[in-house]
């Protein structure tokens, strides 16, 4: 179960509210990816909070207000398929965590990040591998990034249903591939992954869509 450790740690080199940084999103074929972060006192901890990943969607749904009302501040931040098109995964997903941090109605003064690819953020940050099952702050913004991306999924589903993707959330699922290869692939799918890349430009070189989509997406801006 994820714990208040690092946090401490942190508090006693560097006074001031640290925030845990999670994101959601990575993997799929389609939608954003989004990042959370969240500030929380040891105090005023949500009973139950733990990795996203290992508890019921009831569950993180039941805990994601609970988590809204004890924070001292929480911040959501996200990067379109876009933006992950024209920088990929791993800038965009970044990029998420920067706007995360930014959107904290408290600033952060340092910042526990799960994994161990350090983005650049608003302030200095350190990472925590399986950090969501480690540090509470992480595992908190792991449940608020989860949730949120969940229910935008379940919006686009409202508009493209034939994908699944309120089930399958834009994952690589047998179902989803099999409606994508049916109906071909809608403006919410990421044209760089290669499952959509393939039915896109059948013939063309990822290198060389990488660089049209510089010439046809704006650049990403970080605010």
């Amino acid at each position: 179960m994820p714990h208040y450790i690092f946090e401490s740690r942190a508090l006693r080199v560097r006074p001031g509210p640290i925030c845990g940084v999670d994101e959601a999103g990575r993997g799929p074929l389609a939608g954003p990816v989004v990042a959370a972060a969240v500030i929380l006192e040891r105090k005023r901890i949500p009973k139950g909070l733990n990795d996203s990943k290992q508890l019921t969607p009831e569950d993180r749904e039941a805990l994601f207000p609970r988590i809204l009302e004890m924070a001292i501040a929480v911040g959501v931040g996200e990067a379109s398929v876009d933006e992950i098109d024209l920088i990929n995964i791993r800038q965009a997903t970044h990029l998420a965590m920067a706007r995360a941090v930014r959107a904290l109605s408290v600033a952060a003064m340092f910042a526990l990040v799960d994994g161990n690819d350090a983005p650049a953020l608003p302030c200095p940050c350190d990472t925590i591998v399986d950090g969501d099952a480690r540090s509470v702050s992480i595992a908190a913004a792991s449940i608020v990034a989860k949730v949120t991306r969940d229910r935008m999924m379940a919006a686009l589903h409202e508009q493209h249903p034939g994908y699944g993707w309120l089930n399958n959330k834009g994952y690589s699922t047998e179902e989803h591939i099999a409606a994508l290869n049916r109906l071909g692939p809608c403006v919410h799918h990421r044209r760089s992954f290669a499952p959509v890349h393939r039915l896109l430009y059948p013939n063309t070189p990822p290198e060389v869509c990488a660089a049209m989509m510089q010439q046809t997406i704006p650049e990403a801006e970080a605010a």
